[in-house]
């Protein structure tokens, strides 16, 4: 049974010393992971939202979003101790082989390796799928976060300066991109999730891939 979207922070859990798994965020992840996924937005300029999605946004973004793209989840005796997704990196049609990538972490879990286990496997399922590109846009100053992008691999590409305005102060935002794949002559069409879901790496991928 899936803890309560704000079980971690009442009883203050915070060790990984537990049964932890990777998975597929489904629909009834949704309160947990809004409630993650909150705090970024009132507190921080890490998001650029202004009101943070409720459950029910959620799931339709989760619901939407996982016809292409996968969400995955930290299962901690569970509950969700934080997520990771890919999503569209633009809208044009020659883009498609290019994806956004983000990771988010309970407060009660962070630094305990929870970000790079989720974005390990993430980033291992993505190029089933065919995708060759990542891109992660990060708002700076934050040394964790390009820390952890650069372990995986990821070189910086640029800078928007001054691009955002939240919690009274202008905000660069940098970009890091990672090859996923060696761009083929010709890409192939990409696989949805669902039949990725069916490959037999894909337990594998989600399995704490080495970096």
């Amino acid at each position: 049974m899936a803890l309560r979207a704000n079980t971690f922070a009442e009883t203050g859990i915070h060790s990984i010393a537990m049964a932890k798994t990777i998975r597929l965020a489904t629909s009834d992840d949704a309160a947990e992971m809004a409630a993650i996924y909150s705090h970024f937005v009132l507190n921080t300029p890490t998001s650029f939202e202004s009101e943070p999605p409720n459950e029910e946004e959620m799931r339709r973004r989760i619901t939407a979003t996982t016809e292409r793209y996968p969400w995955l989840v930290c299962d901690v005796d569970g509950g969700v101790a934080g997520y990771a997704y890919a999503s569209q990196h633009r809208v044009r049609y020659h883009y498609q082989w290019s994806v956004d990538v983000g990771v988010y972490v309970h407060e009660n879990f962070r630094r305990q390796g929870i970000a790079t286990d989720i974005y390990r496997a993430l980033l291992a399922v993505i190029p089933l799928q065919g995708y060759v590109s990542a891109y992660a846009g990060i708002t700076l100053p934050n040394p964790a976060s390009v820390a952890l992008h650069e372990s995986m691999g990821f070189i910086p590409v640029g800078i928007y300066r001054n691009v955002g305005f939240k919690l009274g102060s202008w905000h660069d935002v940098g970009w890091w991109q990672l090859t996923l794949i060696d761009p083929p002559a010709e890409p192939k069409n990409l696989l949805t999730l669902a039949e990725v879901l069916t490959c037999p790496d894909w337990e594998a991928a989600l399995a704490y891939p080495a970096p």
